[in-house]
């Protein structure tokens, strides 16, 4: 069963994060962003339902949050994160700077005629013993098809931090909070210059005007005078 199929099926128990997990395409440009650097959509707010990038942080740094990475030019996520959120267990993981990762959604493949050997319970991938899903979309499919539900899958995850391949703190969030924070004190000092420059600009369009002005009232003031007698 693909994807299609697993998003259309009525269940309550489907929340909006889950959906846009598996339907978003990461990696995309942030509109929001655009001229900035390293503004590509890889992480998923779960409280606001949304893929944002690194920029947007600010804005959502008491919320749950979930780092996407690539493979093999797929999005995946971490074991650990995705374990707080939900059951990745029986799902065939890679290694990734240290880290194991699940890919996100199914990867095309030809279905070719299935011998022996260990396979995914949902597209037929060739898989290593003792894993059976090659994806958490099979996975999810899977759980639906025979629980007709997900509650057994979903777990409570009450706090999601982004943290790095080690567990720490990830160096990711406080580099795009000191790059926000720099970015928002050079507008505001281009601000202050802008306006400086407008008022100096102003100052002296002003004075220009007004001196041949008071130069021509004066004339009109003063008696005329008789050139000397030589």
């Amino acid at each position: 069963m693909g994807l299609a199929p697993i998003l259309q099926m009525e269940t309550r128990e489907f929340p909006a994060w889950l959906e846009v997990l598996l339907k978003e395409k990461f990696f995309n440009a942030c509109l929001d962003h655009e001229e900035e650097k390293k503004n590509e959509k890889n992480i998923l707010c779960i409280d606001c339902c949304l893929s944002i990038c690194p920029h947007c942080l600010p804005s959502h740094t008491s919320h749950r949050l979930l780092r996407i990475r690539r493979y093999m030019y797929n999005d995946v996520l971490r074991v650990e994160d995705g374990s707080k959120l939900m059951d990745c267990s029986l799902i065939q993981p890679y290694i990734v700077n240290s880290s194991k990762v699940v890919f996100i959604n199914e990867r095309p493949h030809s279905r070719q005629f299935r011998g022996s050997g260990n396979f995914c319970n949902t597209c037929d991938r060739s898989l290593q013993s003792p894993y059976l899903f090659c994806s958490l979309s099979c996975k999810i499919s899977d759980v639906i098809m025979r629980q007709r539900g997900l509650s057994g899958f979903l777990r409570v995850c009450i706090s999601l931090n982004l943290t790095d391949d080690e567990g720490g703190v990830d160096m990711f969030l406080c580099q795009a909070l000191a790059c926000t924070a720099a970015t928002e004190i050079v507008r505001k000092k281009r601000s202050s210059l802008s306006s400086t420059c407008r008022r100096v600009t102003t100052a002296v369009s002003s004075a220009n005007t007004e001196a041949p002005a008071n130069f021509f009232n004066r004339r009109k003031n003063t008696p005329p005078q008789r050139a000397p007698l030589y």
